[in-house]
């Protein structure tokens, strides 16, 4: 699996530290994790957490990436700008509990962590945490396991709703200020990771479009 990490300008300088912690616990799985930045607080483009949603939202429908980890200070804001694009669902995790039975119960392709909430002595011990059960298992197998068949029914019939609530973000990136989605993409390394990712060519077209 192909992991981006995602953070936002208040954030910033916790990547390093989420960073290591995230590769910590999943490489030894065999998945991959790319770092989207931002790396420091005084990085060039500075990443809101409405964009974090806008770059998700084109590594996942492009298949450059299968799961995002990003957040915020509360994981609020992230979340729901996630949530606002199509073929992604994000779950707003805060701890192990919640990221096991995210993973579990709704199969999402993401979350948002409280970076600033809470955040203190042992907080790298609680991203381990969350990571661990975030990826423990493959993801969808229900919780508690009886209720996995309504669970599976459930998650099928948003899909379907989301299906139809939802265009084609091709469609979408073309309508939104194009400034905030060049800003989305202005990472120092998002090119090199997403040009060598990216399984969708008329995504990755319009991102060179975007980008000029």
């Amino acid at each position: 699996m192909k992991i981006a990490l995602i953070n936002e300008n208040s954030q910033a300088a916790k990547n390093k530290e989420i960073c290591a912690a995230l590769k910590k616990v999943v490489e030894p799985m065999g998945h991959e994790v790319y770092n989207y930045g931002m790396y420091t607080a005084d990085d060039a483009a500075q990443l809101t957490y409405v964009q974090e949603g806008i770059l998700a939202a084109v590594l996942l429908n492009s298949k450059a990436v299968d799961y995002v980890i990003t957040g915020c200070g509360t994981g609020e804001g992230a979340m729901l700008a996630l949530n606002s694009f199509p073929g992604v669902i994000c779950g707003h995790v805060e701890d192990p509990l919640d990221a096991y039975t995210f993973a579990q119960i709704n199969n999402g392709n993401a979350i948002a962590i409280p970076f600033a909430k809470g955040y203190g002595w042992g907080g790298d011990l609680n991203l381990e945490y969350i990571f661990e059960k975030l990826f423990v298992e493959e993801g969808g197998q229900g919780y508690p396991r009886e209720r996995a068949v309504p669970e599976r029914r459930n998650k099928t019939i948003l899909d379907g709703v989301r299906g139809v609530s939802f265009r084609k973000l091709p469609e979408i990136l073309k309508e939104l200020d194009q400034d905030l989605v060049k800003g989305a993409l202005a990472g120092e390394k998002f090119q090199e990771l997403f040009n060598a990712n990216c399984q969708d060519d008329e995504i990755k077209s319009l991102v060179k479009e975007i980008l000029g």
